[in-house]
């Protein structure tokens, strides 16, 4: 990155016939709009990576999180015992994106996730997520918004691994990685 003017010149070559090599050019009025650029430019570019990977998308606006949730939940059903409490605790842990969203977005976090839940398991509809740009409708495929799949079992991923990590310190045993029922 080089700092200058908008009267530096640079040489552009277009229309070359064996382009193997793209060059993106970042100018602000500072540095810190230029970083804030050059790391918004860095996302869409691993979102483009990651949709060449794996092309399957979920819902975003915590739509996946809710059906999620609901997911585990209704597998907490299933099982007998104290694991059920864990599968609970993790089901209430994926509603903090959508309860975030919501309350950055100036609603009740606590009113719509139970509004929204309410409305997937109504009208069996995994797309409904939180309306941020107050569009008055929560179908996330009428918004258009939308996440990679393979950044979404990331995140998921991620936070399960640090939670693990972080109750192996206070010492918590969890099941042992033989008994996979359990596993992520």
């Amino acid at each position: 990155m080089s700092f200058g003017t908008a009267k530096d010149r640079m040489l552009c070559i277009e229309k070359c016939p064996n382009h193997r090599a793209v060059t993106i050019f970042i100018r602000g009025g500072n540095k810190m709009i230029i970083d804030e650029a050059k790391r918004s430019m860095n996302d869409a570019l691993c979102v483009v990576r990651n949709l060449i990977k794996d092309n399957r998308v979920v819902y975003g606006g915590g739509a996946a999180e809710i059906s999620c949730s609901l997911a585990v939940a209704s597998e907490a059903d299933k099982i007998e015992g104290v694991e059920q409490y864990a599968f609970r605790a993790f089901a209430d842990a994926l509603e903090c994106i959508p309860m975030a969203l919501a309350e950055n977005s100036g609603l009740s976090p606590i009113d719509t996730v139970t509004d929204l839940k309410a409305k997937h398991i109504q009208q069996s509809n995994p797309r409904l997520g939180v309306d941020c740009t107050f569009a008055g409708t929560n179908d996330m495929r009428e918004q258009k918004v939308m996440e990679t799949l393979l950044s979404k079992k990331e995140q998921i991923s991620l936070a399960t691994q640090v939670v693990r990590m972080v109750l192996k310190i206070d010492d918590v045993r969890v099941p042992d990685d033989d008994n996979r029922s359990y596993a992520i």
